[in-house]
């Protein structure tokens, strides 16, 4: 039993390894390519490799979500679970699905939407 569970405690701690050195990886390279283009295109100073991982940490919680780490055990959860649209669309039969295009498109061009063509 014991060294089932040494084989978790090394399978876990590669793990987390593994993954502090992709923020390193990719803190370094966003640190390289802010400093090789913002200060020469748009005057801004450089960054250090803190400020990096910080601006990383920033972009990823604003644009990013915090993924599956933020599920707080919810992993594998889809954000499309319990789309209403989407589970319509699935029960839809292909004639179904043809139709509700058709007038989907009949309907925005009536309106001057975006696929009307000038």
């Amino acid at each position: 039993m014991s060294k089932i569970l040494n084989k978790i405690f090394w399978f876990r701690a590669m793990g987390i390894l593994m993954f502090l050195a992709m923020i390193a990886v990719f803190s370094v390279i966003a640190m390289l390519l802010w400093n090789a283009l913002m200060p020469e295109i748009f005057g801004l100073v450089a960054l250090s490799y803190w400020q990096a991982a910080g601006l990383l940490a920033l972009t990823r919680i604003l644009f990013g979500g915090l993924g599956h780490w933020g599920a707080l055990g919810r992993h594998g959860v889809h954000h499309y679970h319990g789309n209403a649209l989407r589970e319509k669309w699935l029960n839809m039969s292909d004639e179904e699905r043809k139709e509700f295009l058709r007038s989907n498109w009949k309907r925005q061009s009536s309106e001057g939407g975006e696929n009307e063509h000038s």
